[in-house]
This record gives C-alpha cells, structure tokens and sequence, in this order.
C-alpha cells in the first residue's frame, strides 16, 4: 500500500479531470463573440460551443423579458470550421478512453489494498490506466488549442442564415470552456504520468530467494 501513493494521487487527478473534461464538452461558452448590430442579438454577446450556437434575445417575447436561442449544429452544415467538429469527436473519445483509465486505476488499486500480490496484473493495470490517462489529456489538448488559436486570431464563421449570427464579430474572447479543458489536459497528464510511475516494490522474500 505505501508504494501506491501516488497511484491513489492519479486516480483522484484522473477522476477531476475525467470531470471537467466532460464540463467543457457540456458548456456552450467556447467562444464569446461580442457583434455591432442588436437586432436580434439582444444583448450584442453570443456564445459559440462545439454542439450549439446560443443568445439572448429579446425579440419574440414581451418587453422587459429576455429568452435564450440556441441553434444546434447538424453534421452537414459545411460552413462551421473544421475545429469544431473535431472537438466533438475528440471530447467524446477523451471521455470515454478516460473513464477506461479511472476503471484500471481502480481495478489495481483495488488488489493493491486488498493485498492482492499480483506482481504483473497491477503494474499492467497501472500502466494501462496511465496510458489511457495521458491519451485522454491529448484528445483534449487538441481541440483546446486549436479552439483558442481561432479565437485569438478572431476568425470567422459563415454560419447559415438561419442562425441569424453574422458571419464575423465585432471582437471574441475564450469562453469558459477552454480554461476548463486546459485544466482538465493538465490534471489528466498528471495523472497518467504518476500511474506510469508505480514499481512493484521488492520484498525482503524476494531478495532472498
């Protein structure tokens, strides 16, 4: 047990950033565009995520209310940019081949605290959840940097008429949503480098034989 502490460290890591990982994905603020013309975007602020395009609007409902739209992207919109599609599938595959690596993690700590002496089943398990840990991490990093480099360089999206979003902002910032997952990348390569780092310690029995 006392040479799984950091082990136990991961798991607890790998589970946080298992969690936000899946926030940053939920979240629609990956891109805050602030535009000119308040017509229908009420409040001239619009939030642009991987799954949906959202505003407030005060257009539709009587005066002194204000009502959220959202316009969910279909798969065959070729207009939204391809980092965006990418972050979806890359998030997915990051939640999942995560939650994989808190289910080795357990499974050897497990036997570990169990006094389950099985030499080869942990150290396998460990480096497996490790593996799986640091894959994790990528899959997010991908999509977080590509997002925040679109961002900073305030690029466009030609989105179709039917959203009513113009095709450019006034200006944009990073939503929530990416402070998030590079927390998350951070957290989930942590966590996969100190699984990587377990040894099976050497007993005194095994000196001797």
């Amino acid at each position: 047990v006392s040479s799984s502490h950091l082990q136990l460290a991961a798991f607890a890591l790998g589970t946080v950033g298992w969690i936000l990982c899946t926030i940053s994905m939920g979240i629609v603020e990956w891109r805050v565009w602030h535009v000119d013309n308040t017509t229908i975007i009420s409040s001239g602020i619009a939030w642009v995520g991987i799954w949906k395009v959202c505003f407030i609007s005060y257009l539709h409902v009587s005066p002194g209310y204000k009502e959220q739209f959202c316009h969910k992207f279909s798969g065959y919109d070729s207009s939204i940019p391809h980092e965006i599609y990418a972050a979806q599938g890359l998030l997915l595959i990051a939640m999942c081949v995560g939650l994989l690596g808190l289910t080795a993690t357990v499974f050897a700590l497990r036997n570990v605290y169990m006094g389950i002496t099985q030499k080869n089943l942990i150290t396998r398990f460990f480096l497996v959840g490790g593996c799986f840990y640091i894959l994790a991490g990528l899959c997010v990093l991908i999509p977080v940097s590509w997002n925040f480099y679109s961002v900073t360089h305030n690029q466009s999206i030609a989105f179709p008429p039917s959203y009513y979003m113009p095709s450019s902002p006034a200006a944009q910032e990073a939503g929530a949503a990416i402070p998030i997952g590079i927390v998350a990348v951070i957290l989930l390569l942590l966590s996969g480098t100190f699984s990587l780092s377990y040894r099976f310690p050497v007993t005194a029995n095994a000196i001797t034989k």
